[in-house]
């Protein structure tokens, strides 16, 4: 098994103060590995990563729902709980006559900092997840399945969600928990997640929900700022280069597809740290070209991120400039 390798490092005054060590893969449509850095098959929780998928299966239940775009890309969303976020996801929920109060997720706080300083409270619509799970109620509710019940593995809808994981990774089963937001999650190789994503832009492979996925991943690219929103490296990625899909997950967990090759990449932060992913995403993107060294200059926000000591700045995090291994085939 190879070892992690160090992917972001942080330097405040001058000294090397962490190191976050972790893993890429880089795979295919085929699910062949085309490069990797540290352990490929490193297993991990696909957690908000999941959400195209997710949302492209929920989407396929959906029957006489005429979903604009923008609530199809919140259905894909970790939002930051901004107005426009929330705005879209209760406008979902009322395409089928619901309200915030179907959802299962539960109450919380907006992710993004501004939205936070004006909550009244937590709420479920506020949760980073209400977009899928708003999904997931309006497809339980066109297709005639319980409501109540829709966070079960059993349940229909999950059953067709689990159906899509083993196609979409070419695996015959998978580790299943429960996700943050209470939904089933898969745990899976890191490999298999990078053919995930592959295949999300090359959907093919995955028989009955192939225009689901295009229809999502389609949004996503042209609705960026609803799938993540301010200071977030989704959105910017996205915005930065139209050409990519982009979903981080929990736990230091962040993929991309890229239309142009159809390549899959998954990064994965051994120590679950979430601020050192998107920088090691970058960095493994323009390994492969499909961020210019223009659009790298333009993320270098994202790419280097500001330590502050005394309210002012005396360091940086940044992704370390690690070597994707090529893969013989």
């Amino acid at each position: 098994m190879a070892t992690a390798v160090p992917l972001a490092r942080v330097i405040r005054s001058d000294l090397q103060e962490s190191v976050h060590l972790g893993h890429v893969a880089v795979c295919d449509p085929a699910g062949r590995l085309v490069a990797s850095a540290g352990d490929p098959s490193r297993l991990v929780f696909a957690r908000s990563s999941m959400k195209p998928l997710q949302a492209s299966v929920s989407l396929a239940a959906m029957q006489d729902v005429d979903l604009p775009i923008r609530m199809l890309a919140v259905m894909c969303a970790s939002h930051n709980g901004e107005p426009v976020h929330v705005r879209t996801v209760t406008a979902l929920l009322r395409r089928s006559r619901l309200g915030v109060s179907s959802l299962r997720c539960p109450p919380d706080w907006p992710m993004d900092t501004g939205a936070r300083a004006r909550a009244r409270g937590p709420r479920r619509a506020l949760h980073n997840c209400s977009g899928k799970h708003a999904g997931m109620v309006v497809a339980s509710a066109s297709a005639g399945w319980d409501l109540e019940t829709y966070l079960r593995p059993t349940h229909p809808l999950q059953r067709r969600v689990m159906k899509a994981v083993l196609a979409a990774t070419g695996l015959a089963k998978v580790h299943v928990g429960v996700d943050g937001c209470g939904v089933p999650v898969h745990g899976l190789p890191l490999g298999s997640m990078a053919t995930l994503f592959a295949r999300l832009v090359r959907p093919e492979r995955l028989g009955p929900i192939e225009p689901e996925v295009t229809r999502a991943t389609a949004a996503m690219r042209a609705e960026p700022y609803l799938v993540a929103g301010r200071n977030r490296t989704d959105t910017a990625l996205m915005r930065e280069v139209p050409g990519l899909v982009v979903k981080s997950g929990a736990e230091g967990l962040a993929c991309a597809a890229v239309l142009d090759t159809g390549l899959g990449v998954a990064v994965k932060i051994d120590d679950g740290g979430d601020r050192a992913a998107g920088p090691a995403l970058i960095w493994a993107l323009a390994q492969l070209g499909a961020v210019s060294i223009e659009a790298l200059a333009r993320l270098d926000p994202f790419v280097r991120r500001q330590v502050t000591g005394g309210g002012r700045v005396v360091g940086e995090l940044s992704a370390e400039p690690f070597h994707l291994r090529s893969v013989r085939r």
